[in-house]
């Protein structure tokens, strides 16, 4: 691999860094800031994010109540959960973890939920404030890679960025956030798919690609240009197996490439954490 590689950790310290103060202060003002978490059912890897998440609450401060749901659980126990944290004057950001069991409709679940507790940016109105560049939280792993970009001093500002894949999860919000105009975005975007039959032709000439279809390696050598700068965004689990976007060998062609395992993840756990702690701070506020 001839390439730089930008993990996302550094990137992730830097948040918690920031993070840390404004915690303490809230704290000290009587306001313990307040994350709650749902699982429905016994998926291992969706367990052990809701874990990894549990744990950093707990060593960022935070209370960290949480609703387990049993994977027989109905729509009306998944909404009676949201509601109860909705109502908890302790939570000031939730989630429900995705993908959810087979019977639950977790776009209906997330509509029930209170738009300024959304802690992964995702409730249709908190798109919208995105859309429209208000604040609000904002979806956590385009977050991250925008952060990611800037702490690597990858400009993008009048540059084209490419991005493979249009999920309402990351393709799609993150063309938004990166066309703002902002130091760290400003970017000439352009939104391709696997459903584009030459897609490849678009990602050849952008200086920036940014994978983020879910189709493991469908970003090969010969899709990007010499030393372009490739985050890998898109991920696919095959059982505990992580199989990402960009292949592996994108590293001999590409000038900068994060690293398969702990590139955009560490970003968006902390981008997660900021969201929460803007949660709180607008709460103390009223």
């Amino acid at each position: 691999m001839t390439a730089k590689l930008m993990p996302g950790g550094p990137v992730a310290e830097a948040v918690f860094a920031d993070l840390a103060p404004r915690i303490a202060k809230l704290v000290e003002n009587g306001h313990r800031p307040g994350l709650g978490t749902i699982l429905v059912g016994d998926d291992p890897a969706s367990a052990g994010y809701i874990r990894m998440k549990q744990e950093k609450a707990t060593e960022l401060g935070f209370n960290s109540p949480h609703h387990h749901l049993p994977a027989d659980a109905t729509q009306a126990d998944l909404l009676a959960a949201i509601h109860d944290f909705n109502d908890d004057p302790s939570v000031d950001a939730m989630l429900v973890q995705h993908p959810t069991p087979p019977g639950i409709d977790y776009e209906a679940a997330l509509l029930e939920m209170d738009p300024d507790k959304d802690v992964d940016g995702l409730h249709p109105l908190n798109m919208g404030r995105l859309a429209l560049s208000m604040p609000g939280p904002v979806p956590c792993t385009p977050a991250g890679i925008e952060a990611l970009l800037a702490y690597y001093e990858i400009a993008i500002a009048g540059r084209e960025v490419v991005i493979l894949g249009r999920g309402t999860t990351l393709g799609r919000p993150l063309a938004l956030l990166l066309s703002q105009k902002r130091p760290t975005a400003n970017a000439a975007v352009t939104v391709v798919h696997t459903g584009v039959a030459d897609w490849p032709e678009y990602t050849r000439r952008a200086p920036i690609v940014i994978a983020a279809a879910g189709v493991p390696g469908i970003l090969q050598p010969e899709h990007v240009q010499p030393g372009a700068v490739v985050v890998g965004g898109g991920v696919r689990y095959e059982g505990r197996r992580l199989l990402p976007d960009v292949d592996e060998s994108v590293g001999d062609v590409a000038g900068w490439i994060t690293p398969r395992v702990g590139g955009v993840g560490p970003t968006t756990v902390a981008m997660l954490f900021r969201n929460a702690v803007e949660a709180a701070e607008r709460r103390a506020a009223r």
